[in-house]
């Protein structure tokens, strides 16, 4: 099968061929139809940090904290997929041959194979992992782009628990992960303050941000004052590296708020008496994924789509020049077989 893998520690990703694999009992063969890319798809590739693999079985979304996990090579690159079930392994199993499902793996396959990725046309799944029935009228493409970035933005909002008519500010809401917790916070009466790069007041607003602040445009603490005079309820920080950057953020908080990292930078930051910090970590449940699907499905959550690309072009997007590049619109889909609503 064509698969998008790293050969070697610290080689670049590269369009390779590698063994079609087969379901070991308890699991299913999916071929996928779509991939979606996530922030830390190009960090794993690139070797940004000695604890890459530990991202995908710890789920840090939009970043990766410390830690250190084994890698087994050929590593493909990617956890969200949407495509058809072609093949079930023995034992029981929930699902059937031909079924149409979406997930997010939980990173290589613990037997060695070289399978626990997601930009490859086949992948091997536990069938009591993060997979879930694509609903109908959900188009497959959205569906591979709602795993990590839908999951992860309802279980910060729960984390950070705002309540009606408070305040949400959102630091990179323009990616995928920003644009669902957006959405997710306003169907909750909540207030959300947008941090982004670039002029997104329209787009941001058409998903409920009250107010957008470009953080490129002059010191982002006066245009959060401006925005909430008394002081921010909450932050959800999804970009800032540092705990310097993060502690920036958090300086606009109120006393008693909380102070979210999807980057594993708030243990340590320097935040205002009275606010506590929080380092994320996903925590994938099936049954969230059917929450988000049916959702996306009546259309009550939408997910923005910024680009398409076949999977030969895949190895280009994982650059991380285009991760400091910044300025994220919604998310990237790998297409491997098109294929619309069900």
């Amino acid at each position: 099968m064509r698969a998008v893998a790293v050969g070697t520690p610290w080689a670049a990703p590269a369009l390779v061929e590698l063994p079609k694999p087969d379901p070991a009992p308890g699991e299913l063969r999916v071929r996928i139809e779509y991939a979606s890319l996530n922030p830390h798809d190009r960090q794993l590739a690139t070797g940004a940090t000695e604890g890459l693999a530990q991202g995908l079985a710890t789920g840090a979304t939009e970043g990766l904290a410390e830690g250190r996990a084994p890698r087994v090579f050929p590593l493909v690159v990617g956890v969200d997929y949407a495509g058809r079930v072609d093949m079930i392994g023995s034992g029981e199993n929930r699902f059937r041959v031909g079924d149409h499902v979406f997930g997010r793996v939980g990173g290589p396959a613990a037997d060695g194979r070289a399978v626990g990725g997601t930009y490859c046309e086949y992948v091997c799944v536990p069938q009591d992992s993060a997979l879930a029935l694509i609903p109908p009228g959900l188009d497959a493409r959205l569906a591979a782009a709602l795993p990590s970035a839908g999951m992860a933005a309802a279980q910060i909002l729960e984390a950070v628990s705002p309540r009606g008519h408070e305040s949400l500010l959102v630091v990179g809401a323009a990616g995928g992960v920003g644009s669902c917790l957006t959405q997710l916070a306003r169907a909750r009466d909540v207030r959300v303050i947008a941090a982004v790069r670039g002029d997104e007041r329209a787009r941001m607003g058409s998903l409920g941000a009250v107010a957008t602040i470009d953080v490129t445009d002059g010191p982002a603490a006066d245009a959060i004052r401006a925005a909430c005079p008394d002081g921010v309820d909450a932050l959800a920080d999804l970009a800032s590296a540092t705990r310097e950057a993060f502690g920036a953020y958090a300086a606009a908080l109120r006393p008693g708020g909380l102070a979210l990292s999807t980057r594993g930078v708030a243990a340590g930051a320097a935040l205002p008496a009275g606010v506590r910090g929080v380092d994320f970590r996903l925590d994938p449940s099936p049954v969230l994924l059917d929450v988000l699907a049916a959702g996306a499905a009546d259309g009550i959550l939408r997910v923005p789509i910024d680009a398409e690309l076949t999977l030969e072009q895949a190895p280009q997007a994982l650059d991380p020049d285009r991760t400091r590049a910044g300025g994220a619109r919604g998310k990237t889909v790998i297409v491997l077989r098109r294929h619309g609503p069900h």
